[in-house]
């Protein structure tokens, strides 16, 4: 009995290292294949949008003063902080002001800023919102390497859960199953929970899915803002 039960269990234990290493070989060869996607479309897309995002700077700079690319450090993944990149759709000096109207904010644990009518948007601001240009300059993060076209949203502020740091085992995205359902109508636990839903079922087709909503939700302007 204890042989056939030691037996046993070294079946189990090979079968599960077995499921394990496969699970990892096919998980190796979809973000391979993710990254070359990543690189052709970021790519081709840069080329695409250049004489647009001129247009944006110069509109930028006429009716706000300071830089027209928005620069923050954000945590990517594994934690590995990056540069995130978006076209200023606020005053120059919108940082220093979070405090004034913070309580204004709609989440109330503040992991998420959500300020309706927020008076530190510039008026191009909210047109670059509404149509989700202001994402754009993030196709260079891409590029990079810094981020994907689909995965979670890398978020400036700390989250008090332990999904927050789960979800850091993918590389943060432009968009993801987050913003394709309700975008930033949405609460923080509702992030992390379509956030944890992705990593359980990401595979190529599940991005190309993705993407594909992703232009729908633009074009429709749900839960921008």
């Amino acid at each position: 009995m204890v042989e056939e039960a030691v037996r046993l269990t070294s079946v189990a234990d090979e079968t599960d290292f077995t499921l394990a290493a496969d699970h990892a070989s096919r998980l190796g060869t979809y973000q391979l294949a993710k990254r070359m996607l990543d690189i052709v479309v970021s790519f081709c897309a840069i080329l695409v949008c250049l004489p647009l995002w001129a247009a944006i700077v110069i509109a930028i700079r006429a009716v706000s003063p300071g830089p027209a690319v928005f620069r923050q450090w954000r945590p990517g993944q594994y934690g590995v902080p990056f540069q995130i990149l978006k076209f200023r759709t606020m005053t120059a000096d919108a940082e220093q002001r979070l405090d004034e109207i913070l309580a204004l904010n709609q989440q109330r644990d503040h992991t998420l800023i959500r300020i309706k009518d927020d008076p530190r948007v510039t008026p191009i601001g909210r047109f670059l919102r509404r149509t989700s240009l202001d994402e754009t300059p993030q196709l260079i993060n891409v590029l990079r390497g810094e981020m994907s076209l689909v995965g979670p949203r890398p978020i400036s502020r700390p989250i008090p859960d332990p999904r927050g740091l789960w979800r850091l085992q993918a590389q943060p995205g432009i968009t993801g199953l987050w913003q394709v359902n309700g975008r930033k109508a949405e609460d923080c636990d509702y992030m992390l929970s379509r956030d944890m839903e992705y990593l359980a079922h990401r595979s190529l087709a599940y991005d190309a899915c993705l993407i594909a909503r992703t232009v729908r939700a633009v074009i429709c302007g749900r839960g921008a803002g």
